[in-house]
């Protein structure tokens, strides 16, 4: 296993050149897939619940579920930094609140520090809780908990005015002890900019690829949900066809009687064959399953399915 990586791994790659390598993560089987695959960063995101809880935004996502769900992926992963995202209304209250529920993060869920959306305007409570030793990435652009406040799910930092003030955020949030910076949904030149003047590496979603690394929700480069497919995706694989496929087949193999069969099952030993025998032979009722017609006699049943015939 290479060496664990931390927040001064990902400040060293940015300075040697080398892109980062972020996913999203939700249970314990994909954390070690991606984990094991070379992920620099998982992030534990509130996009969950969009794309495990099938809500239409990341609003109803709790504390307790992303305890929940954080506990689930660092269980499972041996390399990779693991990041919490901090739910809507987790932090935005005080940064006491703020510094009691990234403490929650890190002690219940495991992780090894935690995102928080907005600028300048949370620049004491990121130091807050830096100043408790978790260690914060920033989330600025497109941040999906304002969605209200956006008007949508729309690109920001387009003209000037939105342009400067993304980027003094950006610094606001550098001196206020951010580690990183995730920066989603703007133009790539205003991302290129914010990028070369920040010290901290900046991870891009929907910014360019001049930023010091990338992120997708898991789902969407497996290509798990072929409907949605916003500019700033790429599938690396079509999933929902995959396993659409391996599922159909489960459900014929059952139907037409082939699975299980005798490779999957296990077998009796030889005190137990002398119970079965009688009621293994062609054609005969497993012992108590033997149903009643609606006339009160006895039905026949199929070998296989036990469905009468």
């Amino acid at each position: 296993m290479k060496d664990k990586v931390t927040i001064h791994t990902l400040k060293r790659l940015k300075q040697i050149g080398q892109k980062i390598c972020m996913v999203t993560a939700y249970d314990a089987t994909f954390a070690r897939i991606f984990d094991q695959s070379g992920a620099d960063v998982l992030l534990v995101g509130d996009s969950l619940g969009m794309v495990v809880q099938g809500h239409d935004s990341t609003l109803p996502v709790t504390m307790d579920q992303m305890v929940y769900h954080s506990a689930a992926v660092t269980r499972s992963t041996r390399r990779a930094h693991v990041v919490g995202d901090m739910p809507f209304m987790s932090y935005q209250v005080s940064p006491q609140d703020a510094v009691r529920n990234a403490g929650r993060l890190v002690t219940e869920g495991g992780v090894g520090s935690v995102k928080l959306e907005g600028g300048s305007e949370f620049a004491d409570t990121v130091r807050a809780i830096v100043r408790a030793s978790i260690p914060v990435m920033g989330h600025l652009g497109l941040t999906p908990q304002s969605v209200h406040k956006m008007g949508g799910y729309v690109v920001q930092g387009r003209d000037e005015e939105q342009g400067r003030k993304i980027l003094d955020d950006a610094l606001a949030l550098e001196a206020a002890g951010a580690y990183s910076l995730v920066l989603e949904g703007v133009p790539l030149d205003l991302a290129r900019t914010i990028t070369q003047r920040l010290s901290i590496p900046v991870i891009g979603i929907g910014a360019g690829k001049s930023c010091d690394g990338q992120v997708l929700v898991c789902y969407d480069l497996l290509g798990m949900n072929p409907d949605f497919k916003p500019k700033f995706v790429k599938h690396y694989a079509n999933l929902h066809g995959s396993i659409s496929d391996a599922v159909g087949a489960f459900f014929s193999e059952v139907r037409e009687g082939v699975f299980p069969d005798e490779e999957h099952s296990f077998k009796a030993t030889k005190g137990l064959r002398a119970v079965t025998a009688p009621a293994m032979s062609a054609g005969a009722p497993l012992q108590g399953d033997t149903p009643v017609s609606a006339e009160g006699g006895e039905e026949k049943v199929g070998p296989v399915y036990g469905i009468p015939v």
